[in-house]
């Protein structure tokens, strides 16, 4: 794994419109490797078609544990396991790390901590090293740094902020690399459902990326349009 947004995620919870909420925000994060399902049945019989790089994992399920079946994935791989759970008491979260789980998170929980955990155990678990950490947070367009983690943009002239939609398009292009994303999935990724009628404002967005990114905004060499389908992030690979 090159990237964090390449990991497999296995979803686990009884709660389906938590998975749907999960799924959607996890998936506007750039994650696309999503798997969902609400019982230990159906996470054994997805973990024989194919074993995840990260498990979230409820502890009350209809037909089981999670500590259990925590163990029992653990008896096989030795795969990332963050619980995710409404029982809030001490000896629960300490229960689940004593087992050797890689994170605990309560419920109710905000999404983007949810994301800066899992970001975080990808990183640790799969990207050790400055290498990799630099590839997951910087990308180099010719004079210019973009600091994903900071969000902002770095070159000759100084430091300039990039606002929370301009971030999400450049990760969105970033994940797909010297790739053509449509203007679905950009608007999707920024909006998420409903993103109908969005074109426009992105046309705007990608203006004012260019006018941060590129030396000369108006023949741009990074961001370029496919003419009638999307954009695409054109960096050399090395």
């Amino acid at each position: 794994m090159n990237h964090i947004y390449e990991c497999k995620i296995l979803l686990v919870d009884d709660n389906r419109e938590l998975l749907s909420m999960v799924t959607r925000m996890l998936k506007r994060e750039g994650f696309s490797q999503i798997k969902a399902v609400s019982c230990c049945r159906e996470a054994k019989e997805a973990l024989q078609e194919e074993l995840p790089e990260l498990i979230i994992l409820d502890v009350m399920l209809p037909d089981g544990n999670g500590f259990s079946l925590f163990q029992e994935i653990r008896q096989k791989a030795d795969i990332p396991i963050l619980f995710l759970s409404a029982r809030d008491e001490d000896n629960d979260r300490l229960l689940g790390l004593g087992l050797g789980a890689d994170d605990y998170l309560t419920k109710p929980f905000l999404p983007k901590e949810l994301s800066l955990r899992i970001g975080a155990i990808i990183r640790r678990t799969y990207l050790s090293g400055h290498e990799a950490q630099s590839r997951a947070s910087d990308l180099t367009l010719g004079e210019r740094t973009v600091h994903f983690d900071q969000g902002s943009v770095k070159g000759p002239l100084g430091e300039t902020a990039l606002t929370a939609k301009e971030l999400l398009i450049l990760k969105k292009l970033y994940e797909n690399l010297n790739k053509i994303v449509t203007f679905d999935a950009l608007c999707d990724a920024v909006w998420g459902d409903g993103y109908y009628t969005y074109e426009n404002t992105l046309m705007v967005h990608i203006r004012r990326l260019r006018e941060k990114l590129e030396e000369d905004p108006s023949h741009p060499k990074w961001l370029l349009t496919a003419r009638g389908i999307g954009y695409r992030l054109s960096v050399p690979l090395s």
